[in-house]
């Protein structure tokens, strides 16, 4: 059994397992820190840099992601302060601005507080936040997709374009994958791309209970292990 240890997560003192990431940390004490690419269970990567926080109460904190800090004895961390809250919402606009045709990121950005799109729309259908890959390699242990590829050529495919005969055909990748359900009024045409924000009301009860998770729908689209059927 792991000892306990106490951080203290946006003024607050947590007992927790010396070890528990800090995203997973703050989701069991129902603090809410956005994120997209984490998945309780399978090894944190924090490649899609939602959910950022500030470590240390000195006067320059360092910034990581949540989901690979480990929480330690006397660990402290800001998960909501202003610099944190800006710096999400800018990765959420860049998400959103690269796939709009994805409920889940329309949902995020939403969270994040998103409420205009500075940058150019795109049509991507993968924002390579790698959820399908790692639960094809670790929870099935078949390694039948990967990336592949450099730079914009980056893509997720099978070994040399043709599946293997360790895939096992479970679908997990899809289940996994945000990309897999449009926004609620359909999908977006190219060219009409646009912030959907049909979904801000979920957010109501954020507005007396801020940063704390308020058990919305807006993690539905990517499984957001608070999110309950």
């Amino acid at each position: 059994m792991q000892p306990q240890v106490t951080i203290t997560l946006d003024g607050s003192p947590l007992r927790v397992p010396q070890g528990t990431p800090i995203l997973d940390a703050a989701m069991e004490y129902g603090i809410c820190i956005p994120h997209l690419c984490h998945v309780t269970g399978l090894a944190p990567n924090g490649v899609c840099r939602l959910c950022l926080v500030e470590v240390g109460d000195g006067k320059r904190p360092r910034i990581t992601t949540s989901c690979t800090l480990e929480a330690k004895e006397g660990l402290v961390v800001r998960a909501n302060s202003d610099r944190i809250k800006t710096l999400r919402r800018n990765v959420a606009e860049l998400l959103v601005a690269k796939a709009p045709n994805s409920r889940a990121i329309q949902d995020l950005a939403v969270r994040c507080g998103v409420k205009d799109v500075r940058y150019p729309f795109h049509h991507a259908d993968c924002v390579q936040c790698g959820r399908c890959v790692r639960v094809c390699r670790e929870m099935w242990r078949a390694k039948a997709i990967g990336f592949v590829g450099r730079g914009k050529d980056r893509r997720v495919d099978y070994p040399f374009g043709v599946r293997p005969e360790s895939c096992k055909r479970c679908y997990s990748c899809v289940d996994m994958c945000p990309m897999t359900i449009t926004p609620c009024p359909g999908p977006m045409k190219h060219g009409e791309e646009r912030l959907c924000g049909l979904c801000e009301g979920q957010l109501s009860m954020a507005a007396t209970m801020p940063d704390t998770c308020v058990m919305c729908e807006l993690g539905k689209g990517f499984q957001c292990a608070r999110q309950r059927a």
